[in-house]
């Protein structure tokens, strides 16, 4: 029999959901068997196997255009049985159009100009109606509280045009996760309608900043990518930054000033467990973890200069990567473990070098006007971020190619740092420092340089980075 085509986005391992399971919803009028055999035909990369394969290539939205016009989407409010709290199947409905209307790629209708009424998802809907107010694509689902208290939610996504569901999946899990469930789902109706990766059921962790400026009070906080769920890690007795996510486990590295010489910690989001990778007296930025987990790479001064190193965290060992008479400093790993970027002023300014991930000879890839810093590499290999302060100019948010080569300014101002990529790579978070008596905020922007919006935290906010996906 075939797999769910979904299974593996929801591993049993997940910190977050237990007891889950995924399965395809066959779409109304086919029998399950017929679902099956359709949809082992078509293969599991296809993620509609439930429709005639003449309706696969109905609805995709270009996204590698350097224009776009955004993709007007219907989600009429889901409907829910026996829920505790009738007014969760609406939120779920709102979690899935914020994240789709935030992402600059969707524009889903008032839903006061919905023709037709859903009342069930086990019928086709009338499509000549939803045709008539412009929508594209429609979204329909159902939540459902089972004997066992667990939540079943489901959702069909329904190309207009074609007349036809696009895919359709039915999710259990515990009904305290049901704003994930909606995250999840979210990125179901991203991938079929753009054939890349969604975001959203990720996360985000950051610094927390309150207090005056001259005393501000500094904790480690973390938050769904849509600033829900703000959770505080540390207490704010101590001076944190730069916090890292590790991109196998739910674990990150973050610095932390108290007495003495800085220390660099590694934490379990999940248990709270925490411990000492060691004391650095001459780091300047947080380790970055290897694309498996087990190293961090980061740069230690000596001297005078600053080297890169890299630790295995299992038997604390460190390799030196850098010998020069050069600051060397916020190394990044390629996402396939092979390159490292990182920045360097041993050409008389900052700049950015590419090099192996063993060390040896590196390339300067940056040729800009003004000095570049902070460089990380995007999960999906193609793009360096980095910030470049250039003399009248501010601070800018910029991408390039590995070879130096496309780059462009994404964000410029002042003060912009501290760009990190999401999951998918489509989208950058950054923090703005406007100065004077005010703080940072958090910034998103599109790889394209469109759709930059604010990202809404309880207090000043800086130093962000974002999870890998959670499921």
């Amino acid at each position: 029999m075939q797999k769910p085509l979904l299974q593996s986005r929801l591993p049993a391992r997940s910190p977050l959901i237990a007891g889950e399971s995924v399965q395809p919803l066959p779409a109304p009028g086919l029998s399950r068997r017929g679902a099956l055999m359709l949809g082992a035909g078509l293969g599991a990369g296809a993620l509609a196997g439930f429709a005639p394969r003449t309706a696969l290539a109905q609805l995709k939205l270009d996204i590698t255009q350097g224009t776009l016009q955004p993709i007007p989407i219907a989600l009429p409010d889901f409907t829910g049985v026996q829920l505790q709290d009738p007014q969760t199947a609406r939120a779920v409905t709102g979690i899935i159009a914020n994240n789709l209307r935030r992402s600059g790629l969707f524009a889903p209708i008032d839903q006061a100009a919905y023709l037709e009424k859903i009342n069930t998802i086990d019928a086709q809907p009338r499509f000549s109606e939803w045709s008539a107010i412009k929508a594209q694509a429609l979204v329909t689902g159902r939540l459902t509280r089972q004997p066992d208290g667990r939540l079943k939610a489901e959702f069909r996504l329904w190309d207009v045009f074609a007349s036809q569901q696009l895919t359709g999946q039915q999710y259990f899990t515990t009904a305290e996760n049901w704003r994930r469930i909606a995250h999840i789902i979210s990125d179901a109706i991203y991938e079929r309608l753009t054939g890349e990766k969604g975001y959203f059921d990720s996360r985000v962790v950051f610094v927390d900043e309150t207090g005056p400026k001259d005393r501000r009070v500094k904790r480690l906080a973390i938050m769904d990518q849509d600033s829900a769920n703000i959770r505080y890690l540390t207490g704010g007795q101590d001076l944190v930054l730069t916090p890292r996510f590790s991109p196998s486990t739910q674990e990150i590295t973050y610095m932390a000033y108290g007495q003495g010489d800085p220390r660099v910690f590694l934490l379990n989001i999940e248990t709270g467990q925490r411990e000492i990778v060691g004391n650095f007296p001459g780091m300047t930025f947080s380790p970055r973890f290897s694309p498996d987990g087990q190293r961090v790479i980061m740069s230690l001064q000596q001297q005078g200069n600053a080297s890169l190193f890299v630790m295995d965290l299992r038997s604390k060992a460190t390799t030196r990567l850098t010998d020069t008479a050069a600051i060397d400093t916020a190394p990044s790993y390629s996402p396939d473990g092979q390159r490292i970027c990182f920045e360097s002023d041993r050409g008389g300014t900052q700049q950015i070098y590419v090099m192996g991930a063993g060390g040896g000879q590196a390339q300067r890839i940056s040729f800009g006007q003004g000095r570049y810093s902070t460089p990380v590499w995007s999960p999906r290999g193609d793009y360096i971020a980095f910030t470049r302060q250039t003399p009248g100019a501010g601070f800018g948010i910029g991408i390039m190619r590995p070879d130096g080569s496309g780059e462009r300014i994404l964000a410029d101002g002042y003060h912009n740092e501290g760009p990190t990529f999401c999951p998918n790579g489509r989208v950058i978070m950054f923090f703005r420092d406007p100065g004077g008596n005010s703080g940072p905020s958090l910034y998103t922007v599109d790889i394209t340089g469109r759709n930059e919006q604010r990202v809404q935290t309880p207090a000043f906010a800086s130093d962000p980075a974002w999870s890998p996906l959670l499921s």
